[in-house]
């Protein structure tokens, strides 16, 4: 005799082949579809982005209605469904004809070309009823899937649009609702004991199980067996997710567009000779620049740029004494300027000022703040001689202190310092840096309308609101980077929170400069 709790375990076995890391989810789905198993009314599947929820979910019924429909002598159960993108819907209208359409059209009946006004849910509901009814009191086993992907982002959509989306089942016999969203709230359907199936964000270990299968496992590399490649991709993978994937949050997609890009550059030593697969480590220091710089993933976006860094040609005309080695030096001192100079352009001019401020934090002493950077004991700003100048006649100490230092401070390592410091600094240089009679074109930062910041003079002396996105821009581009107090737990903009500059001497120098600030003039020696 036949269980009345079954299922098409062949089925199910083979999804899981081909959907790994998922095999919880899909005897969890089909358990809930499945005519003879559990089937209930309404289902909210969630999860983040590339989770699989709706490739699963498709995937699933299509085969379970070929398994009904693969059964000729009639006692096996029939299920049917239909699948609606909300997010090509425009309007709530739009979303109840669309409905009605794939409804008719997967249950091949003749009004599925011709689909009538439905602008409200009381003739969605009349609609569905008057198809749905007729073929659910034929047959017993048989039942209707109707999936609506993206629910959540609907456009237009009426506040009682899921409620009343739920209320279908209870009024069309062997009606299932699916809701498939991202994030549902407490009361989405208002309707009690809804089965929620959650799918997590895949972990490191099943993202590597996912990648080192086809299609997206490489073919085998040249003087390699299969199963060293197998290993070395392996390992490749893991090395970019810790490095890419995990700090930037990218889902499946991204990561295997990532691995498959970097895969070429990190595998040329072997691809050439000069490593074998399995020096693992070699290899990986061989090819840490790929790692750190995620130009190489985005090459559409840099494209032009790159395109400008290109030195010309240098040719060398026989019987000249011109050594390679220089010509090398050369290309790449410009390349190093081009990027500086591209830096010094990319950055809004707020976290350029920012940045110099956060340079001269961390290479300043803060016991000089007061006589470099204070307007009230210099008695006015100068624009010439540099602050080096005024140190030396109101402190004759410091002149001699730094007649004996051996390092300059600019060669130092960065000292951390208090966000407070930082933008006070940008505070009290603001005006002077980037004031109305600046002469660079690029300085036009400041709006007339900053009157209300008060401070000495109107706008210019005072903070607005473009500093904390400025502060975000340097800490995601790790140009500022956060030292101790918290860590990542405490609030990013504590003013006593400690920070550290994270460029060298020549990368300021160039931000300063296409400011029209020489950064040297404002360091204590």
């Amino acid at each position: 005799m036949t269980s009345i709790f079954e299922l098409p375990d062949e089925l199910v076995a083979t999804l899981i082949e081909n959907f790994p890391c998922r095999d919880a989810q899909i005897r969890a789905l089909a358990t809930l579809l499945y005519p003879r198993a559990a089937p209930c009314r309404n289902l909210i599947i969630h999860g983040t982005e590339a989770t699989g929820k709706s490739v699963v979910t498709a995937r699933l019924l299509q085969a379970l209605r070929n398994n009904g429909e693969n059964n000729g002598d009639g006692d096996g159960p029939s299920l049917n469904f239909a699948i609606i993108k909300s997010a090509e819907c425009v309007t709530a209208r739009h979303l109840f004809e669309t409905t009605v359409r794939s409804v008719a059209h997967a249950l091949q009946s003749d009004e599925g070309g011709v689909v009538g006004r439905c602008e409200t849910l009381a003739a969605l509901t009349v609609e569905l009823t008057k198809m749905l009814k007729r073929d659910a009191t034929q047959d017993k086993d048989w039942r209707f899937v109707l999936v609506f992907d993206g629910i959540d982002r609907q456009r237009e959509a009426p506040p009682t649009l899921l409620p009343a989306l739920a209320r279908l089942s209870e009024i069309i016999p062997g009606l299932t609702t699916i809701f498939i969203l991202t994030a549902p709230s407490p009361s989405l359907l208002r309707v009690s004991s809804t089965p929620q199936l959650y799918f997590p964000p895949y972990t490191k270990p099943e993202y590597i199980t996912i990648l080192s299968r086809p299609p997206y496992a490489p073919p085998p590399l040249p003087n390699t067996t299969a199963q060293e490649t197998a290993d070395l991709w392996t390992r490749f993978v893991g090395a970019v997710h810790d490095a890419l994937a995990k700090p930037a949050s990218r889902s499946l997609p991204g990561l295997s567009r990532a691995s498959a890009s970097l895969w070429p550059r990190f595998t040329a030593p072997v691809a050439a000779g000069t490593h074998r697969a399995r020096e693992f480590s070699k290899l990986l220091v061989a090819a840490r620049a790929y790692f750190q710089d995620e130009n190489m993933l985005e090459p559409g976006i840099t494209l032009t740029s790159a395109k400008a860094k290109l030195p010309p040609p240098t040719t060398i005309t026989p019987g000249t004494n011109t050594p390679k080695k220089k010509s090398e030096e050369t290309r790449l001192s410009t390349t190093t300027s081009n990027n500086k100079k591209d830096l010094a352009t990319l950055l809004p001019p707020t976290a350029r000022l920012l940045l110099i401020a956060a340079y001269l934090a961390s290479h300043n002493p803060p016991r000089h703040d007061q006589t470099i950077f204070s307007t009230w004991h210099s008695g006015r700003r100068r624009r010439g001689g540099g602050p080096t100048a005024a140190i030396s006649n109101n402190n004759n100490k410091i002149t001699r202190k730094a007649k004996h230092r051996k390092i300059a401070r600019k060669l130092l390592g960065p000292g951390a310092f208090v966000l407070e410091r930082m933008v006070a600094i940008y505070a009290a240089t603001r005006r002077e840096w980037a004031g109305p009679n600046n002469n660079n074109s690029n300085n036009n930062i400041i709006s007339d309308n900053n009157d209300e910041c008060g401070g000495g003079g109107g706008g210019w002396g005072g903070v607005d609101g473009d500093v904390g996105m400025a502060i975000a821009t340097l800490t995601s581009l790790r140009l500022l980077v956060r030292v101790g107090g918290g860590g990542l737990v405490g609030d990013a903009m504590d003013r006593g929170g400690k920070w550290r500059v994270g460029v060298g001497w020549e990368v300021v120098r160039a931000v300063g400069r296409s400011m029209g600030v020489e950064v040297e003039e404002w360091l204590v020696e």
